[in-house]
């Protein structure tokens, strides 16, 4: 004898709980990668249209303060556990540093690596 080894059959048992199991996986795999970019804020830009969110300040553990812009005018909006409520429009719009610019997922989440904290 030559002791050779006739390979699986591609509808075996083994085979078909492996591409099973494969495609479990993955679809875990894509479920954890949208709950890790919408937990992290790592998804895409946040205007649409004539609304914006320009900047954002995390004053508390579910709560924040944001700045956003309607149209040509911009509004304070406090954001909390309890929902939304709007604090100030502004008559002189704030100036921000540098223009929002959409950041690709792979600057954000080397950003998020770099946090001392890891927090979000």
């Amino acid at each position: 004898m030559t002791g050779l080894v006739q390979p699986a059959s591609p509808l075996s048992v083994s085979s078909v709980a492996q591409l099973t199991l494969s495609l479990v996986a993955m679809v875990a795999l894509i479920f954890a990668i949208s709950w890790v970019l919408k937990r992290f804020k790592l998804a895409g830009p946040r205007g649409r249209g004539g609304i914006m969110v320009l900047d954002e300040l995390v004053v508390g553990p579910r709560e924040r303060i944001v700045l956003i812009r309607v149209g040509e005018s911009q509004v304070l909006v406090g954001v909390g556990a309890s929902g939304m409520v709007g604090l100030t429009p502004l008559v002189t719009p704030i100036v921000l540093d540098g223009a929002p610019e959409a950041t690709s997922f792979a600057d954000r989440l080397r950003d998020f690596v770099k946090r001392p904290d890891g927090a979000a």
